[in-house]
């Protein structure tokens, strides 16, 4: 029973029919928003959320009956499914209708845990986080540097955006977000003096494609060791490389067989 339970929830089929649902249930918190349809079919949209929600929990059953019980909760992605459907059934009534409406645009999160390309890419960013401290600290460095900097040289100038150190982070902020830094920024305070865009320039070179490029290599080496983990994690790779051994010892013992019979045959 464990083993068929396990095929069908792990088939193809299974998982693209959860990711529909779940686009379908996507759909309706989207609709639901609209006021003037909600109130004309608010019975409809309550039963098609009832549904989905006891198909959704039928899904976790079978998924926590195809494994082992440490099996099912050593996976964090599996108590999450189950924390989302265990919270609409707990929240009823009029009371949390709110509360009811945001947990069914959280389901949509499911499809991340469904999605095995999103949830080794979500994998990998949670590696990222410890990873990303240094980093952190780095430009933290740099943009109290160039904070300083810049409130000192052009405070007189543009006192809105470099009035005191707070405004001035916020300033560096939006440039590293490279939000019109060059024309609402830079250039008309290259009226007051023609070489400050060489502090507008390294700053930008440092915080927003050094330090953004040390970002996404840190994720990038995360995403494939996620990659190489759920590979090892995989039952059927671990099947596969078992499979392989096995032909492998085999061979072994027919190599052993055939050397065995052509001494017999020289004797």
């Amino acid at each position: 029973m464990k083993k068929q339970l396990y095929q069908i929830v792990n088939h193809k089929a299974f998982q693209i029919t959860v990711i529909i649902l779940i686009v379908l249930n996507a759909i309706l918190v989207g609709v639901e928003t609209y006021d003037h349809i909600y109130q004309d079919h608010q019975t409809f949209f309550h039963y098609a959320d009832r549904v989905l929600l006891w198909i959704f929990t039928i899904e976790i059953v079978m998924r926590f009956f195809s494994t082992s019980v440490r099996s099912f909760f050593k996976s964090g992605w599996n108590w999450f499914d189950t924390l989302i459907i265990l919270a609409g059934h707990l929240f009823t009534g009029g009371h949390f209708v709110t509360v009811l409406r945001v947990l069914r645009v959280l389901r949509v999160l499911r499809a991340i845990s469904v999605i095995p390309s999103l949830r080794r890419l979500v994998d990998a960013l949670v590696m990222t986080i410890p990873s990303l401290g240094n980093i952190l600290f780095l430009m933290g460095i740099f943009l109290y540097i160039f904070a300083v900097i810049g409130t000192m040289l052009f405070s007189d100038f543009a006192p809105e955006y470099f009035g005191n150190l707070q405004r001035t982070i916020l300033t560096l902020f939006q440039i590293v977000t490279l939000d019109s830094w060059s024309s609402g920024i830079m250039r008309p305070l290259m009226e007051y003096n023609e070489w400050i865009w060489i502090y507008f320039v390294s700053f930008v070179l440092v915080g927003t494609f050094i330090i953004f490029n040390l970002f996404i290599g840190v994720i990038v080496n995360n995403v494939e060791k996620a990659n190489d983990s759920e590979d090892e994690e995989d039952p059927a790779n671990r099947q596969v490389s078992v499979s392989v051994s096995e032909l492998k010892r085999i061979e072994q013992q027919l190599e052993s067989i055939q050397a065995e019979l052509k001494k017999q045959n020289h004797s």
